[in-house]
């Protein structure tokens, strides 16, 4: 009976260590409760998170503007027509309210060589005819008052085409200047 005794007095402390893990019927549905609350506020942020990568995205595309080149410039040229110019003046108002932004005029042809009127000013690929249009366009952006110390040009020639260069529409599409906005005040 000692033994037993003994033994049922050892089991004590083990149930009773097993029984404080229990919870009652009522904090288990008040724990339920606050997963179920915590999984809802978790798929509202993810709808947050999601509408706000919507908006960076807009806003991204918002801060580009894209010209087609013959609307700049001459056929197989980089200086800017009148035309050109007039088309550069409906971006100036736009580019001159840009606060805390960087502005960069990507220059693209397509893939068609450099014919032999340009080699002879000195273009002797379509990365430097690229090269020599966007220059144009920052050189006019800056005399309308666009900031020098904001604004720079990159050529591009034939890399990142938006679309076909195995037709004359394709080829157009792909010959064209990119005035890009970049940094916190870009939108």
């Amino acid at each position: 009976m000692v033994r037993i005794r003994a033994a049922a007095l050892a089991a004590i402390p083990v149930l009773a260590l097993s029984l404080a893990g229990c919870v009652s019927q009522s904090q288990y549905d008040a724990l339920a409760q606050i997963n179920k609350d915590l999984e809802a506020k978790n798929a509202a942020l993810q709808q947050q998170l999601d509408e706000q990568h919507k908006q960076i995205t807009t806003m991204t595309e918002e801060a580009k503007f894209v010209e087609q080149s013959s609307l700049l410039f001459p056929a197989g040229g980089y200086q800017l027509g009148p035309d050109g110019k007039k088309e550069l003046d409906t971006l100036v108002p736009k580019l001159k309210a840009v606060q805390n932004a960087k502005i960069v005029v990507y220059g693209y042809t397509d893939n068609t060589p450099v014919g032999a009127a340009l080699r002879k000013q000195g273009v002797a690929t379509n990365i430097d005819l690229s090269s020599r249009r966007a220059d144009a366009v920052v050189n006019y952006l800056i005399a309308e008052g666009i900031d020098p110390t904001v604004i720079s040009a990159k050529g591009r020639g034939d890399s990142h085409p938006v679309a076909t260069n195995d037709t004359a529409e394709g080829r157009a599409a792909n010959r064209r200047i990119e005035i890009v906005l970049t940094g916190p005040g870009a939108s």
